[in-house]
């Protein structure tokens, strides 16, 4: 099985423009396969744990659970 790696200069390259196109394929879910789709999920995922406040809006994509910190 083959692991999904995000790199942080990935991640640090991401734009709001990128966040909105990356979250519109995500919506849509028109992919080839469901790899691709997981790719940009995993992609998603890495950017809103990095830079999450380029996510704020497509957090709903994830199914991810706010959490306390504390």
């Amino acid at each position: 099985m083959a692991t999904i790696h995000v790199s942080q200069q990935e991640v640090s390259a991401m734009t709001p423009e990128t966040v909105a196109e990356l979250a519109s394929r995500l919506e849509q879910d028109a992919y080839d396969n469901a790899f691709e789709g997981l790719n940009d999920w995993h992609l998603l995922r890495a950017i809103a744990f990095q830079r999450p406040e380029l996510v704020k809006s497509y957090v709903y994509l994830l199914d991810i659970e706010p959490f306390d910190e504390e």
